[in-house]
């Protein structure tokens, strides 16, 4: 397909979905080199690592890209929930000789007006939001200095949301996908569908353009997608195990393992339901368990245990994100992955 993907500047419809804490700059700019658009993560980086991050992407590619930032609003700790999460992993501190005091930590910030002074400087081509969107005046700044806006819906009703607050496009994700959903007007998962059952309804609904996102890793999965209605498809999980992904030998090597076909939504590592591998903790917890504090909160006590066991080789308390379908995750070129999928697209 040799035509601009008009509404990014991009030369393929295809977007690498932003996965923190498994990539940088580097996947983002091989993506954006091979006519995709690539995606910077920003939730879990500090300002300063933002600026770096930034600016590392603008001097390695004048392609157009992403920057992916979490709306949620922080939660008020809550001292008794905290305490039934201690209870929760206690044996597995026992078990690991590791101290239950856990220094506090959110992990994860939602997108504010300090983020914002950091990317003026740089006007991305896109952000993109999960969790909804940020404050009106916060939009009102990104739009203002020319950048389109993108975000994640799991409804229809949550696509009618994001069309009425005028976003450029909505990203359809399907409870395939992997990492956190982005729900943010209910939290029944019992709404949650499939990518190829969300897609046209929301194709349907809004008359902006849909992204389908969730369980698409290969050039049929494009095929489908775009046959559809999608204008375009966003991959996360099929570029875990490229060269420029940083996800961790542990992650990688479970993701190419037959583990890999068991995934289910936990709230264990974040308190937000998001899909990974299942392992030890969620099998003997449950993945859903409501002990698990308030989003982001629950990440400070599984960090010691996760750092603990990693040690061992064992990935047992570690979130080990993925779709549904990981049968593509290869050690490849982020381009080659690009090349691969676009081969889906019509001509």
């Amino acid at each position: 397909m040799n035509s601009t993907f008009g509404l990014f500047g991009t030369r393929l419809p295809i977007l690498q979905a932003p996965m923190a804490g498994v990539q940088g700059s580097a996947l983002a700019i091989a993506v954006g080199q091979a006519g995709g658009l690539g995606a910077l993560p920003a939730a879990m980086l500090s300002l300063d690592v933002l600026r770096e991050e930034l600016a590392r992407i603008q001097a390695g590619t004048d392609a157009p890209y992403n920057v992916n930032f979490f709306c949620h609003t922080p939660p008020t700790p809550d001292a008794a929930r905290d305490e039934a999460w201690r209870v929760a992993l206690q044996p597995y501190y026992d078990e690991a000789g590791l101290s239950a005091e856990v220094p506090p930590g959110a992990g994860r910030a939602p997108f504010s007006a300090e983020a914002a002074d950091v990317l003026e400087a740089f006007r991305p081509a896109v952000v993109s939001f999960h969790f909804g969107l940020p404050a009106d005046d916060l939009l009102a700044r990104v739009r203002g200095w020319g950048s389109r806006i993108i975000a994640s819906a799991t409804t229809v009703d949550e696509a009618l949301w994001l069309e009425a607050k005028g976003v450029d496009a909505v990203i359809a994700q399907g409870l395939e996908a992997g990492g956190h959903r982005g729900m943010f007007l209910t939290r029944d998962l019992t709404t949650q569908v499939g990518t190829f059952a969300l897609l046209p309804q929301l194709v349907r609904a809004v008359k902006v353009p849909v992204i389908a996102a969730g369980g698409i890793v290969d050039a049929s999965g494009v095929a489908a997608a775009m046959a559809l209605g999608a204008a375009g498809v966003q991959v996360g999980t099929a570029y875990l195990c490229c060269t420029e992904a940083t996800t961790s030998a542990l992650h990688r090597r479970i993701l190419q393992s037959p583990a890999a076909r068991h995934t289910a939504l936990t709230r264990l590592f974040t308190g937000a339901p998001a899909r990974g591998i299942v392992n030890r903790l969620m099998r003997e917890i449950g993945p859903m368990s409501e002990a698990a504090p308030a989003f982001p909160l629950a990440t400070a006590r599984i960090a010691p245990l996760r750092a603990h066991f990693e040690k061992q080789g064992s990935g047992d308390f570690s979130p080990l994100w993925s779709g549904q379908n990981a049968s593509a995750c290869r050690e490849v070129s982020a381009a080659e992955i690009t090349r691969e999928l676009a081969a889906g697209l019509p001509d």
